[in-house]
């Protein structure tokens, strides 16, 4: 246990100094990092195994919402202070109190992920973090058995995308996909005996409910920006260009709120 009595106290850089593109550490990944923030989110990591390195705790917490965590973590570093002290830290005021620094697991191949996979998330450029985490939110609740996230994706185990999913992104098997070219994306997912569809508003969309998609024996479901949507070559390669049916004139949902409708009509007997 380690009281801070200073701002720049060493071995605190991964909770205040550190951007999260220094945390991921791409350059050297087994060195990278990830913070998972709130006693319920790092109860949720550390079932589902991943190894701890530092935890960050308000003092009035280490004998309540934190201490079954510190009894679980082993013997790392525990930093302690009070709750001015550590918003000062770490320039907000902490959820519940703890961040838990992470190792990074060795994320697995799109092979690994999808091989026992019936139904897949394509997240397809997608940088707000609150939409990343809200997806894997809702893919863990209604049974999406993977998520794949290119590479112009934000990435999922951003802080804030980790507590917006409530630690949902410790429980999907996850991979990143490169897209290599216009059809790349699909001859990826064809290869692995995948159909692919695209979610997005064309003259040739089906409906969401429609039979002969719902009979697929595997689909990739691709999910674009609600800005732009996803790029016209990867609708126009798409198996299936898919629409959710709306009404009052509103032509379009927001990407988490269209995969929560998506993940549950496709998983439906």
């Amino acid at each position: 246990m380690i009281t801070i009595t200073s701002l720049s106290q060493p071995g605190l850089e991964m909770f205040s100094a550190l951007t999260e593109a220094q945390l991921r550490n791409r350059l050297e990944p087994d060195k990278g990092i990830f913070i998972a923030e709130s006693p319920k989110v790092i109860r949720v990591a550390l079932d589902a195994g991943y190894e701890p390195l530092a935890l960050l705790c308000e003092r009035r917490h280490i004998e309540g919402d934190a201490a079954d965590i510190i009894q679980r973590v082993g013997d790392i570093p525990i930093y302690t202070g009070e709750r001015e002290l550590l918003a000062h830290l770490t320039g907000y005021t902490l959820t519940r109190g703890v961040l838990c620094a992470f190792r990074r697991p060795r994320v697995p191949t799109v092979r690994e992920v999808c091989r026992e996979a019936r139904r897949v998330v394509v997240i397809d450029g997608v940088v707000d973090t609150t939409n990343i985490g809200a997806i894997f939110r809702s893919a863990a609740a209604l049974s999406m058995d993977a998520i794949l996230v290119t590479t112009n994706s934000c990435d999922p185990l951003n802080r804030r995308a980790v507590r917006v999913s409530m630690g949902s992104v410790f429980l999907v098997p996850w991979a990143w996909i490169e897209e290599e070219g216009e059809a790349g994306l699909h001859e990826q997912l064809h290869t692995l005996g995948f159909k692919t569809a695209a979610m997005a508003l064309t003259e040739k969309s089906v409906p969401l409910n429609d039979k002969t998609l719902k009979s697929e024996p595997r689909l990739a479901v691709i999910m674009g920006t609600e800005g732009d949507g996803l790029p016209h070559s990867t609708i126009a390669n798409a198996d299936y260009v898919v629409r959710i049916p709306m009404a009052h004139g509103v032509d379009s949902l927001n990407v988490a709120a269209a995969s929560a409708v998506a993940f549950w009509e496709l998983n439906k007997p």
